[in-house]
């Protein structure tokens, strides 16, 4: 980091790899709420509202936890684990457009986009030592 008169810190890289991280968990959480607040609201059999709405967000985490978890159980290529991002993820964003919230739909999807992206730029990044610490 520079030091001296007029010098200005820049944040080291791994800060923004843990605010990634952290904001990824976020919105996964994020997601499996959205998907339970839908499938309370969905039909009208009061049955019907409680297997989906805790059946789906279930469903979601053990998808999540067999394939797309930091320690998933299987260990897919990186296609199978976007594509399990993308279903619960994405699901989210769809359940809560389901639930009446367009605006917060595409801006979790916006969100949840730019997240994956940048957390695949980190992953492909070469890691280089540190130097002068």
């Amino acid at each position: 980091m520079p030091t001296g008169p007029g010098a200005t810190a820049v944040p080291d890289e791994r800060h923004w790899y843990a605010a990634n991280e952290l904001l990824a968990f976020l919105l996964e959480l994020a997601a499996l709420a959205c998907l339970s607040w839908w499938g309370f609201t969905v039909g009208d059999d009061a049955l019907l509202h409680v297997l989906l709405g805790l059946g789906t967000p279930v469903a979601a985490v053990a998808l999540w936890a067999l394939f797309a978890a930091p320690r998933a159980r299987l260990r897919p290529r990186l296609p199978l684990v976007l594509a399990v991002k993308a279903l619960v993820l994405g699901g989210g964003a769809a359940a809560l457009y389901g639930v009446g919230h367009p605006v917060g739909a595409v801006a979790m999807a916006v969100v949840v986009t730019a997240n994956t992206a940048v957390a695949e730029l980190f992953r492909r990044r070469p890691t280089f030592p540190q130097t002068g610490t």
